[in-house]
């Protein structure tokens, strides 16, 4: 569903895509993994608790649950490690990528799109991620915002990846699936094509996106943003 009644201007001539969510379903992964390690350290959390956290960094994620409960004096880069080495394992054993990203990412490729990665999740994972999923070879590189002062919502990491590419943000093209990458590419000043989670996809906030699609095997090459890519469309009132 587009949101607007015309399509981005100027031409995008780079699209960014976030990570977890958009090219792996690996929320589930996270949760489950923040579940076995804030449980044993005491932290009664639920997965709508989990909800709160989503696109946030992991050490953000630990210190978030350390305000809420300071009674646990929760030690952040520990219990961030160990969120990280179990989301790392049952990547490697489970990871595949969702429906629609191998076919986008080749689209994208054949068009001569420079392609970057824009990402909450650590160094380590992203090259997990990427490797595990067999698509390492489609970006033309990629970034943590670990290397970042301020992850999501902040847009330093649209920032820093878009001057990395040599594209101005005005002519990038990022996907996100979380309330908090939206504002961090919104606020970047990027077009943003929004995949949101389910448990989100009803928040008033996505009006936001540009673009908005239940999957990426949906955005397929009838799509007017397709369309507007190859630079072929004309624009419908």
């Amino acid at each position: 569903m587009q949101a607007g009644n015309a399509l981005p201007r100027p031409a995008i001539e780079a699209v960014i895509f976030d990570m977890d969510g958009v090219l792996i379903d690996s929320e589930p992964l996270w949760q489950q993994s923040e579940y076995e390690v804030f449980s044993a350290l005491g932290v009664p959390l639920t997965p709508a608790m989990c909800q709160q956290t989503m696109g946030l960094r992991v050490d953000q994620v630990v210190s978030y649950w350390q305000q809420r409960f300071p009674q646990l004096a929760l030690d952040v880069q520990p219990t961030a490690a160990a969120i990280l080495d179990r989301v790392a394992l049952q990547i490697r054993e489970q990871g595949k990528p969702l429906p629609g990203v191998v076919a986008t990412l080749q689209r994208l490729q054949d068009l001569g799109l420079k392609i970057g990665l824009a990402t909450s999740s650590p160094r380590r994972l992203v090259t997990t991620v990427l490797t595990t999923l067999g698509i390492l070879d489609y970006f033309t590189l990629w970034h943590s915002a670990e290397g970042e002062p301020f992850g999501k919502p902040h847009p330093a990491v649209y920032l820093t990846t878009a001057a990395r590419l040599g594209t101005p943000p005005s002519q990038c093209l990022a996907i996100e699936d979380s309330l908090n990458g939206l504002l961090a590419a919104k606020s970047a000043g990027m077009t943003l094509l929004a995949v949101p989670d389910p448990h989100s996809a009803a928040d008033p906030r996505w009006v936001w996106a540009d673009y908005r699609l239940p999957s990426l095997a949906e955005f397929t090459t009838a799509h007017p943003l397709w369309q507007h890519l190859r630079g072929i469309a004309a624009v419908q009132p």
